[in-house]
């Protein structure tokens, strides 16, 4: 077995209970080999991206320990998204659940099914804010910035708002 790497994920849903969906997604994600949560974000809810017209996503990062290569790793992200009947009609449409790798260690990884840093996290609120609560003095691999300089370049957006009940990981791990 390959040694342990730091990973980070953001998970999102606007589909049916988005806070089960986001825990069952990250039980799931917990219960497989090689993957062991670590932090979990607060929980955010936030306008959509891209496609408008559709309901508002809750939205939250967690830091991962993990033995699987990126690639298998991504493969095993999008085995959680289709057992929680992600389905995927329209580009940034609405879903059950999104399962994101953002960023595995210091790797920068450009291939044809699988781009990390995640191409579009330091453009991305709803990503940017629940990360710097977590994993804010890490350098964002070939940016020469930190999550946490990222974040404050982007100033307040109103539509990223904190929920006061997060998710905890001993909710999703036990």
């Amino acid at each position: 077995m390959s040694q342990a790497m730091t990973a980070h994920l953001g998970l999102g849903s606007n589909l049916g209970d988005r806070r089960l969906q986001l825990e069952e997604a990250l039980r799931r994600l917990h219960r497989r080999e090689g993957i062991q949560l670590t932090r979990l974000s607060s929980l955010y809810e936030t306008a959509p991206v891209g496609f408008l017209v559709q309901p508002p996503f809750l939205n939250l990062c967690a830091e991962i320990r993990t033995t699987l290569s990126p690639a298998v790793l991504l493969r095993t992200l999008l085995q959680v998204e289709q057992e929680l009947h992600r389905v995927r009609r329209v580009r940034w449409g609405p879903r059950t659940i999104d399962v994101d790798l953002l960023l595995y260690g210091d790797r920068i990884l450009r291939e044809e099914r699988l781009t990390v840093p995640h191409p579009r996290m330091t453009e991305r609120p709803f990503v940017l804010i629940p990360l710097a609560e977590i994993a804010g003095e890490i350098p964002v691999p070939g940016t020469g910035k930190t999550v946490h300089q990222w974040r404050a370049e982007m100033g307040t957006p109103e539509d990223v708002v904190p929920l006061p009940d997060p998710l905890t990981l001993e909710q999703v791990t036990t």
